[in-house]
């Protein structure tokens, strides 16, 4: 599986895509990311749709989340409409917004 890394020194406005890869968020993201896997670290920003089969938050989101797995570390900061059909989170998760769940 190929990957590609935003790091914490770049920031691109406009849209990721990423059929069969994993996009790991170290910056900050002004679109819509589409991907295998992603993976927003600590200090990481997006501002946009993220669809994805995981996503894993340890930054800010805001906008929205369609995913089948959705993990938030205890950094992360989540202001969306989140649409998985699981999710969990770390102690000091921040979630602010619509949520479903659908198991």
């Amino acid at each position: 599986m190929t990957g590609t890394v935003i790091e914490e020194d770049l920031t691109v406005d406009g849209n990721i895509a990423s059929t069969e890869g994993t996009v790991s968020v170290k910056g900050k993201v002004k679109g819509d990311i589409s991907a295998k896997s992603v993976d927003i670290a600590h200090g990481g920003q997006v501002e946009g749709t993220v669809a994805a089969d995981s996503v894993t938050v340890q930054g800010r989101q805001s906008g929205s989340v369609k995913c089948k797995e959705l993990s938030l570390g205890s950094t992360s900061e989540v202001n969306s409409k989140v649409t998985a059909q699981t999710m969990s989170s770390e102690k000091g998760a921040k979630l602010v917004g619509q949520v479903q769940i659908s198991g």
